[in-house]
């Protein structure tokens, strides 16, 4: 079972002809009107305060029916090479593109929710090939298990652990014995388990986010200056204003999966309240389609619950890790980082992108890869 296929998008128009139709027979939700003097004061824009608004999602959708063409999109991902192999009982679809330099170094990216492997092709050219061969990469580019084209999970239990457990078989089966990870989002915790569970083959761990938070130790507040506390304030307000969805997705996935099977306005509403306007409209749609032709809500979501549901290790990880923390994203506490991961080597802090900084802040992300891997090899 450990076949590598090769893989190739090509969508039956009547699946198409489905979702336009299912489009065209929206029945939108009614809203509150916008309050004219609402300013932003957290990590909420204003008009976005009870959720996805009305007229993020009939723009949308509107675009999704008309202009918005997938032959052409499913057209520049299929310039890509793409596979897919039986891992653990799981499919898993994966981009792979190998550097023209022979000893680049292998790296592997791991998207979040509710992303797919899309998250990443736009870097693909700069990782592969640069200017300085020093700088090459040989990129694998996952779709996590349960998302995208590696479809539904079918069985319990696909857990950050698990999935790094894959992900080292699926580089062992690529011939790659030494090898970068870099994750953001849902990759982020994935990433750090890649390091723990395989020391010997993980050269590096790279991420956009390093999720620790106090937890009751002590005097663990102690020391902290006046805008680690100020990050703290904004972490509170982002647990309590955004992360409905992943409470429900972490308590009953099943609940709200029933609805997004059936309507495309949804699942586009569902995913927008993350990707909202950090991400062009056409690359949401195109992740939305994703979302929509393989059915994969229901299984997406279940990564949270598997993932809140599972015991996780109290020690620290030790391998090198590296942060690249962007300007409108989750701002981590060094001091809580540092008991989590014991060998953070690099820590760099942006002054612009977001929590999809592949998509709005792809230069910064690019030379922070290039400037922790070189040499590490």
């Amino acid at each position: 079972m450990s076949e590598i296929k090769p893989f190739r998008i090509d969508i039956p128009q009547s699946e198409l002809d489905d979702l336009r139709d299912r489009l065209v027979r929206t029945r939108f939700a009614e809203e509150l009107p916008p309050d004219p003097d609402a300013v932003q004061t957290g990590p909420v824009p204003p008009g976005w305060e009870r959720g996805v608004p009305l007229a993020y999602v009939r723009d949308l959708v509107e675009r999704w029916r008309t202009t918005y063409d997938w032959r052409a999109h499913e057209a520049r991902l299929n310039e890509h090479p793409q596979f897919t192999t039986e891992i653990d009982g799981q499919n898993v679809h994966f981009a792979h593109v190998r550097s023209p330099h022979p000893d680049a170094t292998p790296l592997i990216l791991t998207h979040g929710w509710p992303n797919t492997f899309v998250e990443y092709l736009g870097l693909v050219d700069e990782l592969t090939d640069p200017e300085d061969p020093a700088d090459a990469f040989h990129v694998v580019i996952p779709d996590l298990p349960g998302f995208g084209f590696s479809g539904p999970t079918h069985e319990a239990g696909w857990n950050r652990h698990r999935i790094a457990a894959a992900w080292a078989e699926l580089m062992r089966r690529l011939g790659y014995e030494r090898y970068g990870v870099h994750g953001n989002d849902a990759g982020a915790y994935v990433a750090p388990e890649q390091g723990r569970q395989n020391p010997d083959n993980v050269i590096g761990v790279h991420v956009n986010q390093l999720f620790s938070f106090p937890d009751g130790t002590p005097g663990e507040f102690d020391g902290l200056t006046e805008q680690e506390l100020g990050m703290l304030q904004f972490l509170q307000s982002f647990n309590a204003e955004m992360s409905a969805f992943a409470d429900l997705q972490a308590t009953k996935p099943q609940n709200l999966a029933h609805a997004l099977a059936d309507s495309p306005a949804g699942q586009l509403a569902w995913i927008g309240q993350l990707l909202g306007n950090a991400v062009d409209p056409d690359t949401v749609l195109t992740i939305a389609t994703i979302y929509w032709l393989t059915n994969t809500a229901a299984s997406s979501a279940r990564l949270y619950y598997e993932d809140r549901h599972t015991e996780h290790p109290a020690e620290p990880t030790t391998a090198p890790t590296a942060l690249a923390s962007f300007a409108y994203d989750f701002r981590p506490v060094r001091k809580f980082a540092e008991r989590d991961h014991a060998a953070i080597v690099s820590w760099s802090e942006f002054d612009r992108g977001s929590h999809w900084a592949a998509h709005d802040a792809p230069d910064l992300l690019v030379a922070d890869l290039r400037r922790f891997f070189r040499g590490r090899g």
